[in-house]
């Protein structure tokens, strides 16, 4: 549902824009510090938006890089962890032979 929403207002936007940029379509005088030039303004508002939706979609990229390592390397510590909690809930079994093991005293009737 996020995700149907944020496409709706994404195209909203686009269509806002677009719409705005046809109606002013005179030339500008755009001044690039060195050089200056006539440029139709619909040009000029849509490199604008493309250039913005650029940097902040390539902010938004390396956002979701660092968080997929945040992720990895806190579910490596989960399995850390889990691990260790199993070998130590497991009761520890020593092998042992016979020879070894005390044998119960038997009664006899003697004893009594």
């Amino acid at each position: 549902m996020k995700a149907q929403t944020m496409l709706i207002s994404a195209l909203l936007f686009a269509f806002v824009i677009a719409l705005f940029a046809v109606i002013n379509v005179n030339s500008v005088q755009v001044n690039f510090m060195f050089a200056q030039a006539q440029i139709p303004l619909i040009l000029v508002i849509l490199a604008s938006t493309l250039i913005g939706g650029l940097v902040i979609g390539l902010f938004g990229m390396v956002r979701v890089f660092r968080l997929q390592r945040q992720v990895k390397l806190l579910n490596k510590q989960v399995n850390e962890l889990t691990v260790e909690v199993e070998s130590k809930a497991k009761p520890e079994f020593i092998p042992f032979s016979i020879d070894e093991a005390e044998l119960p005293q038997t009664r006899t009737s003697v004893d009594h």
